[in-house]
This record gives structure tokens, C-alpha cells and sequence, in this order.
């Protein structure tokens, strides 16, 4: 284990990305745990208890998948996955089996590091979630009084935009797949009806239009579901 800062558990088999992440990471302070096979991975997990994941999915022993699974039985540590499947399905049975965010190889390291920056804020942020009050750059939502307010003005959202809006802001920054997104609002058995999703999320958008944005807070991930993204994430 090389020691520094913040912990980080680095499960890669390729001895030469392991290298690149080792001194990568190194160089910018923090602690690097390594794992080259699944098992090992979540022996070390439970035994180091790291600040956050790096996982890659292609392990000689059991899927990275099933070691994210794993993980989420009993730890809530932020999981990054990085992988070089690009395969839209993969994806999101990473995401859906509990993974905070997916980076695809190659990758530039500027880039992980904000992935990776923005993971540990979000972990921060939900252990130190004291008030049901969300903030996100314009976007206000009182949690409690089930009550929106973008640009100092009270948004009125119907039923179903109001529970999108605040299953997005719960996971603020992470990719929430549209599957997951439509199992928390309509149910186990409406996961396959996307166009009901996609309508929903067009007509929010237009509530949360801000002219100084041009992207807006709320970001399509193409094929794989939604991320709310606030300005001090980017």
C-alpha cells in the first residue's frame, strides 16, 4: 500500500494502467490500495475500507459487475468504473448494479481526477445532509415541503416531474439509468416505457430553462438514462 492522502482502492489487472492509475494517483496525494481479481477486491474493501473505488470490469476471476454488487450489500463507498467496454448495456448494468459513475478507456487523467473529485463531494454532501434542502447552482427544492424554486421563483412541477426532479437531485452528479429513474417513480412494472420518461424529462426541462445556461442542470447520458449536473461540479 503506498500512503499519502485519501484512500483509494485500485482493482485493475493490466499491469500497465495499474502503473499509469499508481502514479497518477500518487502524484496527486492519494493512498492507493491495489487489487488485480474481483475477490481480492472486496477482501480488501472490507479490510481497508477505502474512501473510494476504482474498478475495472474485466477480472480474471469473477465480473467487476459482480464485485459492485458485492460492495453495495454492505458499503456505500463511491465506486468509479473504468472500463473499456463502450457498449451503451454495459453501462448500465454497471450503474444499475450500484456504480457511481462509469469512465471509458482510454481516458485522460485531468478527467478522472474531476470524476473521482466529484464522487467524494456527493458522498460528502449525503453524509452531511442535515436539512431536506437541496441546492443546486439555481435550483432550490425543499425536500420536506415538496416545494421548487429556480432563479428565486416557486416552479410549480406536476406529481410525476416533482418525483423525477428529486430522484435526480438524491443523486446529484451520478448517472441515474432509465430504468432506475422509472422503477423509483412508476413502479417495477412500468421499467420498459421510456417514452413516458423522455416526455417527463422534456417537460421538466422546459420549467428549469435558464438563459445563461445552454445545456441546462439536467443532462442526457444517450442510452443510458439522466444526471443532474450543478456548477460547482463541472
Amino acid at each position: 500500500m503506498k500512503t499519502g492522502g485519501l484512500l483509494v482502492l485500485v482493482v485493475e489487472d493490466d499491469g500497465q494502467v495499474l502503473r499509469f492509475l499508481r502514479a497518477g494517483l500518487g502524484a496527486h496525494g492519494y493512498t492507493i490500495v491495489e487489487a488485480t481479481t474481483g475477490l481480492d477486491a472486496v477482501r480488501r474493501a472490507a479490510e481497508y475500507a477505502p474512501e473510494l473505488v476504482l474498478l475495472d470490469l474485466g477480472l480474471p476471476d469473477i465480473d467487476g459487475v459482480e464485485v459492485i454488487r458485492k460492495l453495495r450489500e454492505w458499503a456505500s463507498v463511491p465506486i468509479l468504473v473504468l472500463s473499456a467496454r463502450d457498449q451503451e448495456s454495459e453501462k448500465v448494468r454497471a450503474l444499475d448494479a450500484g456504480a457511481d459513475d462509469y469512465v471509458t478507456k482510454p481516458f485522460g487523467f485531468p478527467e478522472l481526477l474531476a470524476r473521482m473529485r466529484s464522487a467524494l463531494r456527493r458522498r460528502q454532501d449525503t453524509v452531511q445532509a442535515g436539512s431536506s434542502l437541496f441546492t443546486c447552482g439555481p435550483l432550490r427544492i425543499d425536500l420536506s415541503a415538496r416545494r421548487v424554486f429556480h432563479l428565486d421563483c416557486e416552479v410549480h412541477l406536476t406529481p410525476i416531474e416533482y418525483k423525477l426532479l428529486a430522484a435526480l437531485a438524491r443523486q446529484s452528479g451520478k448517472v441515474v439509468t432509465s430504468g432506475q429513474l422509472l422503477q423509483d417513480v412508476w413502479g417495477p412494472n412500468r421499467t420498459d416505457q421510456t417514452h413516458y420518461l423522455r416526455v417527463h424529462m422534456t417537460h421538466l426541462r422546459r420549467k428549469l430553462a435558464s438563459g445563461s445556461s445552454r445545456e441546462g442542470i439536467l443532462r442526457t447520458e444517450a442510452g443510458v438514462g439522466y444526471r443532474l449536473v450543478c456548477p460547482e461540479e463541472e
